[in-house]
């Protein structure tokens, strides 16, 4: 297998273990936190609080949930396509936790309401940040390794490389 697909492969594999974990923790929390007062593992710090968001991050746009399950949809399309494209390993890893978080909030709405219009589940409450779930933060730290691989040009460009090695070149 070429680097081409083995980055590709790293990133749906990365998607899948970030969506798997989403899933099941959402799944977890419906069945354990709905209904009760929240779960306070570090006082005053971590609460397990379960909620419900048709908005998007802090519960912004609460009246179009379709304008967020629609960006959702154009950047799982935009990863996707160029998935078999990747410069580097940090790329794929980033990319793969946006798409796997895109897709468990995506799953959300999908499966808790009408059309793409439901509600995501979230209940990590750091109770100084608006209560988020694993697939909020797979999104985040993805966008951050995305950010920071950008900041680091890549080898060929350090070394001076002008292209591609040729055999006996």
């Amino acid at each position: 297998m070429g680097r081409p697909l083995r980055l590709a492969a790293l990133l749906y594999a990365v998607a899948a273990g970030a969506y798997a974990l989403d899933r099941a923790t959402k799944l977890w929390a419906e069945h354990a936190l709905a209904g009760r007062p929240p779960l306070r593992l570090i006082p005053g710090v971590l609460h397990l609080t379960y909620t419900t968001n048709s908005g998007g991050a802090f519960g912004i746009g609460r009246s179009a949930p379709w304008l967020f399950a629609g960006a959702t949809v154009v950047v799982v399309g935009i990863i996707v396509a160029i998935s078999t494209r990747l410069p580097r390993t940090i790329v794929a890893v980033a990319l793969g936790l946006v798409l796997g978080g895109a897709l468990g909030n995506l799953t959300d709405r999908a499966l808790g309401g009408p059309g793409l219009g439901g509600r995501v589940t979230d209940f990590i409450d750091l109770r100084v940040w608006p209560v988020f779930n694993l697939a909020d933060s797979a999104i985040v730290i993805g966008a951050i390794l995305l950010a920071a691989s950008s900041l680091r040009p890549e080898r060929a460009q350090r070394s001076g490389a002008a292209g591609p090695r040729v055999p006996g070149g």
